[in-house]
This record gives C-alpha cells, structure tokens and sequence, in this order.
C-alpha cells in the first residue's frame, strides 16, 4: 500500500462518522436525538419531558442553540397540576462551558404561549427543584434571561396560603411585556397588574428591569414605577412607590413590618435598595387626618430586620394615634354584651406583642401642632421609640401641654405575658388656665402645675396595665390666682354667687394646691388632696379604682369668711369615667332648708340662720403637704 493510499484511507476513516451524521441529519434531522433527551431528562428528575414536535440543534460555541416544538414537562405526582411546563415553542441556549464542569445554564430562554406552574408544599418540596425529592436547593435550573410570548404562570404554595394565576403577554406597539395577576397571596385576595421590559433578566446583575406595577393585596394597594435588576436576588431597585390602605397594621403580613394600628394612610416615596439595606426616602402622605414624611430604612443579614425611621409632621390628630395604643374604634370587633354593658374609657385592646420580636426598631417623630377633640392645648411632640428584643421603650416622650411640658419615660416588656409596664413622668409649668381654656370660670385663673408620676403594672392592654398598677401620683400648684365665683361655687355661697354674678367675677390668691396619691393593684387612694384659697379651703378624701373605672372622691369646703347664705354640704365626685357625676349631700341640704323653712314661720329673721356658714376655716399647711 502505496503512502497516498495510507492517507486517504484515513481520511476517509476521520470522515467516516461526519458523513453518516450528515445522512442522518439529511434523512431524519435532529428529531432522532428527542427520544435521548427524554430518556436523560427522566433518569436524572423522575419526571417525564415529551418533545412532540420537531427538534433542532444549531452548533455555536460556547452557547449552541436548540429549539424544539410542543414542549412537556411532567409535575412530581404530589403537584395538583399534571404538568409543570407546557409550551407550543422553546428555544434556548446551552452554556457549554458550564456544562464541562457539571453545571446546566440556559443563558437565554424564550417560551412561545407557555403554561408554567410553580408550586411548593409545606414540607419543603419544591416542583422547580430537578432532584427526585425535589428538595435539593442546588437541583435547579438556572437561567440568565427569559422572554415569555402569550404566557400563563401559576404558582401555588400551600403553607402560606398563596394561589396566583398571571397572564403574560407581549406588548403590540412597543417592545415589552403586560401583564394581569389575580389569586390569594398569604390568605389576602390579590389583583395586579402591570407592564415590564422585554426580557426578564433574573440573573442580569447589571442590567436595570423596567416595571410598572398597580397591586392590590388585601385591603392595602400598592403603585410602584421604576427598576429592578436581577429579578430573582432583587440585588437593586430604584422605584417611585405609593402605598395605602385601612391601617399600617395591615402590613405586617406582607412584609413582616409590625407596624402599629392605625387610621386609612396613604404615603408615597422613593424606594432604594442596595446589599442588605432596604431605604423609603423622602416619603410623604396621611394617615387619617394627620401629615407624616420622613425616611425609613430596613437592613437585613443581623439576628432580626432593623428598622430606622426620621418622621415629622406638622399637624398630628391625636385621634389618629388612638388605634396604636389600643383605643377602641367603630372598626374595632365588639365586646360581648356583659362587657360592654358598662362603657369603657381606658385603652383596652390588647397589643399583638407576637409580633414585637421579628424586628427591631428606632423610630425618632417629631410634631409640630397636636390636635384633638377637646381644647386641651398640646404642641411639639417629641418621642424616641425602640423596639428590641420584644422590649418597647418610649425614652423619652416629651410633649408641650397649656405653656409647659410632660416629659415621660414608658417600658413595655413584651418579652412575657403579660406585659411588665413601667411609666414615670415629670409634670413642669402646666398652667392651670390653659388646662381647660373653653371653661369660663377657669379663665381668671393663674398659677403653675407640678408634679411627678411613677407607676409599674402587667397587663395586655394600657386597661389591664393600670388596672394592676402600683406606684404613686404626686400634683402641686403654687403662686397663683383662681376665680373667686369658681371658688364660691365650690364652698355652695349662695350669697356671694349672687353677688359675683352681678358685679363680676375677681381674682382671689391661690395659696396652693396638692395632690397626692398612693396607687396599689389599681387603686389610687388620696393621701393628701387640698385645694387652698383666700376664701375656701378644699380638701379631700377618697379614692379611684382604675379596675373598675369608677370615682369615689369627697370635697369637704371650710370657709374663711362667714357667709350669710350657704348650703355647707360635701361635695360628691361619683360615677365612672364615661359618666362621672358631681353632688351635694341632697339630705344635709334638706335639713337645712327644711330648718330654715321652720324658723321662717316663727319669724322671717330666724330664717338664715341654718344657711349661715360662719366660718373661719384655716389656712393649709402647704409647706408640710408638698413634702408628703
């Protein structure tokens, strides 16, 4: 054999397998590999891929491109769905680098009318995972970009209580993607729609995804405008989000945030997102009648989420603040008959502490203007709250009241149950005119209150709290001047009411005034309760059940000067907080009048002899009180 022989033989030796392919390749196409690829696809996954449809493979490196027609793929037999993929059409492109060193890529997808269904079960099964469990996390396809052409996409997830169905399709007009939602997402019904970029870049971390979003999830609707790169990690997203609803409250299961109760909100802002730190900026809105802005920001990757937020607000409504510290609203569920048959004033909803340990919080708020039903005047709110370790704190709580200011600290430990709650405060330069500016009487009245309160109770509510409290409450007013007719009204002068109501009212000294009780499981008893003036001294007895929500308190007047017409009976401070009531001694008055009537028959002088109050009462030791 000749050395041109040799060569050609093995030419023809090398060429040999390239030539039958091409025969193959001529006579039947690449279909032939279909039956192959099913068989692998089943070994490897437990699950059966049907190719129906004509396959084909164009060589490229590294990405070879493969296509094929009347695409299957089978769901594990615990899916409810029989298939997970169905689509008329997929193309894609196989990264064979990545395939050497045992990995599976598909740098590019592109499904034409697919029918996609995911789904999960609440014991970790994944149908998107390709181990035979379906529970091996690195079991997965991944995938660089992906267009869908005419689409529907399912997922379901059983332990969260999420079934979705979207309806995918490609925009006529512009180059894109629309798409509408509808379905439970955690129990709470679900309605979205919106439109985003032509391709889903899920692994792209470069590349922005523009999406436009209109949600609604439950009672709270959610608009968001701007990009999101890598769909999938959600690495950065730069949007212009709005969002409102019936309470912040609302939130918690979409986002876990344990935001507070609150009245209806909407608030719109810019939402950046970058590592591990999720920031809303400048965001501004209303919750209820009040305005609110500000910067909020969570970061993630720690023991729990931490949140920051910077909040202001020019005019806050206090009424807003009502459903955060367990106010019952006309939202609210209602009490069983038996309970409700006596109406409550203080807070009795209970706080949801389950919830106080799956973030962290420091919050700083700072208000201008506070208004609120009454014409009690507060202004300049200012308030640190923190949340850690399921222990709230307000330190401190400082607030303007009628020309002077309360500056308190409140612990909430919510850690057990029920919650240990500890509160002191510090009561300074509180003008006793300013306390109750619509009371006429209280208008000719100057002088400054003081006083401190120091109280610890358990309880699930600020109700249940001040029910068991113990501590003790301490008031001082000093240096002023009161209204004399108010003062007359309190010792019951008839004469000089009458007089006063003719003349005038005048300004009389305030010598001084103190308050002081001991506060034990919810009782606050009066130590020491003197009101002392150039006319009348007030003192009192009694107590207040914060249980029960009852007064039971008794005004005893000794008038300074004889008083020629007077009923010269204790005053009686009675009823509930909703209803309390004011009275006299209606016996005592009785005798009297009824003496005066006699003696009036003898002799009309005699008279006002029984309604003289002839005096003198002493003045107040107020030194000594105020040192109690």
């Amino acid at each position: 054999m000749t050395r041109n022989r040799i060569y050609l033989w093995i030419a023809a030796t090398l060429a040999a397998p390239f030539v039958v392919m091409t025969l193959v390749l001529a006579l039947f196409g690449w279909n032939w590999l279909r039956g192959p690829i099913e068989h692998w696809a089943e070994q490897k996954t437990g699950r059966v891929l049907v190719i129906k449809g004509d396959l084909s493979l164009h060589l490229g490196w590294p990405w070879p491109r493969i296509q094929a027609d009347a695409v299957t793929f089978a769901n594990p037999p615990w899916a409810q769905e029989p298939q997970m993929v169905t689509a008329d059409a997929v193309d894609i492109t196989l990264d064979l680098r990545q395939l050497l060193q045992g990995e599976l890529l598909f740098p590019t997808v592109h499904l034409l009318r697919p029918v996609v269904f995911l789904e999960q079960t609440a014991q970790g099964q994944k149908n998107w995972l390709l181990d035979v469990h379906q529970t091996d996390e690195a079991a997965r396809i991944r995938m660089g970009q992906l267009t869908l052409d005419q689409g529907v996409l399912g997922f379901d997830d059983l332990a969260s209580k999420t079934h979705i169905r979207a309806e995918i399709s490609t925009l006529a007009d512009t180059p894109g993607t629309t798409f509408r939602a509808k379905g439970h997402l955690r129990g709470l019904s679900l309605d979205a729609k919106g439109t985003g970029g032509p391709v889903l870049a899920l692994r792209d971390e470069s590349t922005p995804y523009p999406l436009d979003i209109d949600t609604t999830i439950g009672r709270t609707r959610i608009q968001a405008l701007g990009t999101v790169t890598g769909l999938v990690s959600r690495s950065a997203v730069n949007m212009n989000v709005a969002v409102r609803g019936d309470s912040l409250e609302q939130l918690y299961p979409l986002f876990g945030i344990p935001a507070p109760a609150t009245h209806p909100y909407a608030i719109r802002g810019q939402l950046v997102h970058s590592g591990e730190r999720w920031r809303y900026e400048a965001f501004t809105g209303r919750i209820g009648n009040s305005d609110i802005a500000g910067t909020a920001q969570v970061v993630t990757g720690g023991k729990r989420p931490a949140l920051t937020a910077q909040l202001a607000s020019k005019m806050l409504d206090l009424g807003d603040l009502a459903p955060a510290i367990g106010v019952r609203s006309a939202s609210s569920a209602p009490m069983p008959v038996a309970a409700s048959q006596q109406k409550k004033v203080l807070p009795d909803v209970a706080f949801k502490t389950d919830r106080w340990t799956s973030m962290d919080a420091d919050v700083r708020l700072q208000a201008q203007h506070l208004r609120r039903a009454t014409a009690l005047p507060l202004n300049d709110l200012s308030v640190h709250i923190q949340l850690r370790d399921a222990v709230l704190t307000l330190d401190p709580l400082d607030v303007g009241v009628a020309g002077g200011r309360v500056q308190a600290q409140v612990s909430l430990d919510g850690s057990s149950q029920p919650i240990k709650a500890k509160a002191q405060a510090e009561v300074r330069k509180v003008l006793l005119s300013g306390l109750f500016p619509d009371l006429v009487l209280n208008q000719a009245t100057i002088g400054e209150i003081n006083g401190t309160f120091n109280l610890s109770g358990s309880g699930s509510s600020i109700a249940g709290m001040l029910a068991t409290s113990t501590g003790q409450a301490k008031l001082d007013i000093a240096h002023g001047e009161v209204s004399q007719l108010m003062m007359e009204k309190a010792g019951l002068h008839l004469w000089e009411i009458m007089g006063l109501t003719m003349t005038g009212d005048k300004r009389i000294a305030l010598r001084c005034g103190q308050a002081r009780f001991s506060v034990r499981n919810g009782v606050m008893q009066a130590d020491t309760l003197v009101f002392d003036t150039a006319v009348t001294t007030l003192i009192g007895s009694g107590q207040i059940d914060l249980a029960q929500e009852t007064l039971a308190l008794t005004l005893n007047q000794k008038t300074k000067n004889t008083s020629p017409l007077a009923l010269r009976s204790p005053i009686y401070i009675r009823g509930s907080f909703a209803q309390p009531s004011v009275g006299v001694d209606k016996g005592r008055v009785a005798v009297r009048a009824l003496g005066a009537l006699t003696l009036g028959l003898v002799n009309p002088a005699l008279a006002l002899i029984p309604l003289v109050d002839p005096g003198p009462g002493k003045d107040s030791d107020c030194g000594r009180a105020a040192a109690k």
